[in-house]
């Protein structure tokens, strides 16, 4: 693990108002190929969004798994706010790539736009920026990031406080 980049990446962070971030190697994620079938029997944008696992020439979990494995470490982001953690992660992911790691890859829920372009069948409009769900490649962020004592329940009720998590990974 590259420790002066670690702490570029969580100062970075820290600026942007993360809530909490936290370094992991690879070893310490989650994988569980269920998780698409929460994809596939649970969220209305199954079929419709640009960066949904539901994707025509998406990759399947298990095959982003031995992808994710490719990697060493990274950093997990925890923000109160699904597009602060989308910008905060894609920043990280940048921010490592000027620093050489040129495989560097960011994992957010995407909040660019208000309705994803896919609603309408139409290309992403943002596809530089557009990144895949932490739990849509097959992520266990529960498991995952409740091995770091980050705050994750599922929600009784709409209007409760959310946790989003994003994460970047670096070889």
């Amino acid at each position: 693990m590259n420790t002066e980049l670690k702490e570029k990446l969580i100062s970075k962070a820290e600026e942007m108002g993360v809530v909490d971030i936290v370094s992991f190697t690879v070893d310490q994620i989650e994988f569980d190929s269920r998780t698409l079938l929460k994809c596939m029997f649970g969220c209305e944008d199954w079929g419709n969004g640009n960066t949904c696992p539901s994707r025509p020439g998406s990759l399947k979990p298990w095959e982003y798994r031995k992808i994710f494995e490719e990697y060493s470490w990274g950093v997990i982001v925890h923000t109160n706010d699904k597009k602060l953690s989308q910008k905060i992660s894609y920043e990280l992911e940048e921010l490592a790539f000027r620093e050489g790691c040129y495989f560097a890859f960011s994992l957010s829920d995407c909040a660019l736009c208000s309705e994803c372009a896919g609603f309408n069948d139409e290309s992403c409009r943002f596809p530089k920026q557009a990144r895949p769900a932490f739990h849509s490649v097959g992520i266990d962020v529960f498991k995952t990031v409740r091995k770091f004592g980050l705050p994750i329940e599922t929600l009784k009720k709409a209007d409760e406080e959310k946790n989003w998590y994003s994460a970047v990974f670096v070889k």
